[in-house]
């Protein structure tokens, strides 16, 4: 923890309120010592007198993490941790709009790995594609959007490289009517809009039972009212950031367009906010729409910025699981009520690789993390997180007999000639 501040000051650089750096370098150091618990042993499938058999996981070679703007420190450790612990090499590649970590830490890791073993490459986007075509590297490991993410598929295809691909979200949070709202909303409205709802896993949908909605709504307006938004010169307690960079102001700015053009009702936000320029910050007013329509903008679309549609769940559980899977995204998904049963209920129903009870965005290094649909393919973290850096290798040693043909058995079986003359045109 000695270089803690160090990374923190250098997170606040890129556009983060201090506060909200020292959580995610604490985040990404607690993740990283979890990892290093983890152990990929031989596993033996059989064992009896004639043979035993074990699967062994051997390193892949050299493996790339590409990284994206949002949470670069610790999503950056999620990849090097398990990749280096599976005895690979490890590069990685931060995104140009937050570098400053990733060569901090692998200026760190130079004193301690033997040279090469943990490399950083930064630059601008089209080193991307070097590192993907390249025929020397086995792994690419990505996190970003969904579009990005099937270009990066596409170009490992002509190396065979394996790929793990953490996508883009449109996460569901379903609150049935028995919750008590004091303790809900302002875990729900965090998991909102944690990182200006610059997460992957962020709530982007919220569905909240009729009988409790207009209670729910009102309280997390109040809630929300209470969040202080701030970049780096703010030191007084602000933890929610602007938006990272330019290119996702735009594209959120222009998803707030759609606010007027559809008619939506924000209850609170709605707009850029006004002292942005005095901030030094992309800044919007967080934003909450009123019971939008199913097909609306930011319903359907992953906004990745500090607004969140509520809509009101009319009906039994079907129809709101057949809401909150009316999606092609399906990275994670939570459920909230006091009838643990009922909640169980519904989350098995949900298609997402991460669901949560009575919690939303709870992350373990133990813990197996990727997407249905289009939110991705494989997994980081967890022991199936950590075999994806390796190749799987079956090792048999017989220990008695051997290739031999077996012997002829009276089964009253019909020979293999029978069957295949079953087959038509045989």
């Amino acid at each position: 923890m000695a270089n803690f501040m160090d990374f923190a000051s250098l997170l606040a650089l890129e556009g983060k309120p201090p506060t909200a750096a020292q959580f995610e370098v604490d985040f990404a150091v607690k993740h990283l010592k979890g990892t290093a618990q983890l152990r990929l042993d031989d596993e033996v499938i059989e064992d009896n007198e004639e043979k035993l058999t074990k699967i062994r996981y051997t390193p892949l070679g050299v493996g790339v993490g590409i990284v994206p703007f949002n949470y670069p420190f610790f999503l950056g450790i999620g990849k090097m941790g398990p990749a280096v612990l599976a005895g690979n090499a490890f590069i990685w590649k931060p995104s140009p709009y937050t570098p400053n970590t990733a060569l901090k830490l692998v200026e760190l890791a130079a004193k301690i790995f033997p040279p090469g073993v943990v490399q950083a490459l930064s630059g601008e986007e089209d080193l991307g594609p070097w590192l993907t075509a390249h025929p020397d590297i086995r792994k690419i490991s990505f996190t970003g959007s969904t579009p990005t993410g099937k270009k990066v598929m596409a170009a490992c295809a002509s190396t065979l490289k394996r790929v793990t691909l953490e996508l883009g979200g449109n996460d569901a949070a379903i609150v049935c009517d028995d919750v008590n709202l004091d303790e809900v909303v302002p875990k729900v409205a965090l998991g909102c809009f944690n990182n200006a709802g610059q997460v992957c896993v962020d709530i982007k949908r919220l569905f909240v039972h009729e009988k409790i909605y207009d209670q729910f709504l009102a309280k997390m307006v109040e809630v929300v009212k209470t969040f202080k938004f701030g970049g780096s010169e703010d030191t007084d307690g602000a933890f929610f950031p602007p938006v990272q960079n330019a290119m996702q102001f735009e594209k959120v700015k222009e998803l707030f367009t759609s606010i007027e053009k559809e008619g939506l009702k924000p209850v609170i936000g709605g707009e850029v906010e006004a002292e942005a320029g005095a901030k030094k910050g992309y800044y919007f007013k967080p934003t909450i729409i009123d019971n939008p329509p199913e097909n609306s903008r930011i319903v359907q679309e992953e906004p990745f910025g500090p607004i969140v549609p509520v809509v009101k769940w009319v009906g039994g559980e079907d129809e709101v699981v057949r809401m909150a899977n009316n999606t092609d995204m399906g990275l994670g998904a939570s459920v909230w009520s006091k009838d643990l049963e009922k909640a169980e209920r519904i989350a098995r129903r949900l298609e997402a690789g991460s669901l949560w009870i009575n919690t939303h965005q709870d992350l373990a290094p133990n813990v197996p993390f990727g997407g249905f649909k289009q939110s991705g393919m494989g997994h980081d973290w967890g022991l199936i997180g950590l075999k994806g850096w390796c190749n799987t290798q079956s090792l048999m040693t017989r220990r008695s007999g051997g290739m031999l043909a077996p012997k002829s058995r009276n089964t009253g079986s019909p020979p293999l000639g029978q069957y295949l003359s079953r087959i038509p045109g045989n």
